[in-house]
């Protein structure tokens, strides 16, 4: 009668729980049982695990009664991950290597029935997750997944390419099986990445739009939230497509906050490290598809958008509880699952750049070409908009259409360079004053931070009370005019600063 104990790690949310895997092997009646409130993938582990033994020419234990336990028992596992730390535990239960090796280790990867090492989900995570609490253990991963996981600083990774590869390692020092020099397929992975030139697509490809321009600039100085509203072809998603490079450069613990949440997906890219992701889901896309959901809770398009922008065309398109769905992220930067047995949360600090068209045709007020819509149309479709909603949305903008003979004729505008240099400026003022954007300001760092003169006061007063405005736009607003203020270099806000910042919350009915 043998025990074996492997150590592992199981996902919920961004949260990676210890798991213990415990085998046990006696005799009896031969049988192979897996308990710990396992997913169908971790219950096909058996038939994996088996074969990939038997293929690598190590021997699997057919004779005994197998009993494998995922513990904690009320904690979900699911995914392959499993296969490498069970196939580990029955070689040492069985005494084909050392279990007293296994400790310091945790282990995680899917077997192919050959023995190869399939990369799996979520390898970032696991390795902030032990970063975060200061874990010190040495993480035993499939190659891919490893140079994922090596991202995280401070971290001893291993990467291996087959079920052997590892055995090697935790045999007896006279047992120790002959390498092929070959292959490498074990090593600890190192990885420096190399942050090359930022993939974005530059503005000054954009002809004309100086407005909209303007506009993207404050939004990308005070991580406000921005809705364009103008008629087809007139430019809004070419706008929208080079915001990200505006934004300033992410820092470590933003870069692997978002590739954390990728790595849950299984989208993660090494290319794509310190590049700020734009999410741009179809206008389908449901309410599980943006805030997340599923069995196990997997993160959505918001959250993928952490820390870079969520980009909405056809923005009335979407469906209304999908959209409403987006009010609590926009103040919170957080999203919250709750099912029944399990609840998990994932970050979603994104800027929204969302854009429509005036009206069901897009030429409503258009100079190219009349409308074809009635009023009753118009107002249904912009009624798809909750107030709740577009108050929670900083700048509204209108995108006008650009002539043949601007598009054909006009010099390029100024680069995504020139003006990410102003932004970063203003974004540097604001963190130094207040420590974080001015679209995070609350309470009293409003009355603080945006304080206005008298001829300033009551300039808002009269827009307030003349525009409608919630105490919410009221606040948003004062909060872009700060941020206006601080491209401006001043220290003060000033009236000139809070009259562009009304013209940028007039209302979606002055698209017309």
């Amino acid at each position: 009668m043998s025990l074996s104990l492997v150590q592992s790690r199981a996902l919920l949310g961004l949260e990676a729980a210890d798991v213990t895997v415990e085998v046990h092997l006696a005799n009896g009646l031969p049988s192979f049982t897996l308990v710990g409130l396992a997913e169908t993938e971790v219950k096909e582990s058996r038939d994996r695990v088996r074969s990939a033994i038997q293929n690598a020419g190590l021997e699997f234990p057919n004779n005994k009664k197998i009993v494998v336990s995922l513990a904690p028992a009320d904690l979900p596992k699911d995914s392959g991950r499993f296969d490498l730390p069970i196939a580990l535990g029955i070689l040492a239960a069985s005494g084909q290597i050392q279990g007293a090796r296994l400790a310091g280790h945790e282990f995680a990867g899917e077997l192919s029935l050959s023995g190869e090492l399939r990369p799996i989900r979520g390898a970032l995570a696991m390795a902030l997750a032990l970063h975060t609490r200061g874990v010190a253990t040495k993480l035993v991963l499939p190659i891919e997944s490893a140079q994922e996981a090596a991202l995280v600083p401070g971290g001893e990774v291993y990467g291996a390419r087959h079920l052997l590869d590892v055995v090697r390692q935790f045999l007896a020092d006279d047992e120790k099986m002959p390498a092929d020099p070959s292959e490498d397929g074990w090593a600890r992975i190192h990885v420096a990445p190399n942050v090359a030139a930022q993939p974005y697509a530059d503005l000054a490809e954009v002809k004309g739009h100086a407005g909209a321009k303007r506009a993207l600039e404050i939004a990308a100085a005070g991580g406000h939230s921005l809705l364009m509203v103008g008629e087809p072809g007139s430019g809004k998603s070419m706008l929208a497509q080079r915001f990200a490079g505006l934004l300033p450069a992410m820092s470590i613990d933003e870069a692997l906050e978002n590739a954390a949440v990728a790595s849950l997906g299984g989208r993660f890219a090494t290319e794509r490290w310190m590049c700020r992701p734009t999410s741009a889901p179809h206008h389908t896309s449901s309410a599980v598809a943006l805030v997340g959901g599923g069995s196990p809770p997997r993160p959505g398009e918001i959250s993928r958008a952490h820390h870079g922008v969520l980009f909405l065309d056809e923005f009335p398109e979407f469906a209304r509880s999908a959209l409403e769905a987006l009010r609590e992220p926009l103040e919170t930067g957080t999203i919250t699952i709750v099912r029944a047995a399990r609840r998990a949360e994932f970050p979603a600090r994104f800027q929204l750049i969302a854009a429509m068209n005036p009206c069901p045709c897009g030429y409503l007020g258009s100079s190219l070409k009349p409308c074809r819509c009635t009023p009753d149309q118009v107002s249904r479709y912009q009624g798809k908009l909750s107030g709740p909603l577009l108050d929670r949305i900083d700048l509204h903008i209108e995108v006008p259409a650009v002539s043949a003979q601007q598009l054909l004729n006009s010099p390029s505008g100024e680069s995504t360079e020139s003006i990410r240099t102003r932004v970063v400026a203003a974004r540097e003022r604001a963190m130094q004053r207040q420590g974080h954007a001015n679209q995070n300001l609350q309470g009293n760092a409003i009355d603080t931070h945006a304080v206005l003169d008298d001829t300033a006061l009551k300039f808002i007063y009269n827009a307030a009370a003349k525009l409608g405005w919630s105490a919410r736009s009221t606040h948003r607003a004062l909060k872009v005019a700060r941020t206006i203020a601080d491209l401006d270099s001043s220290e003060a806000v000033q009236i000139a600063h809070v009259a562009e910042a009304v013209q940028y919350r007039r209302g979606l009915h002055a698209a017309g």
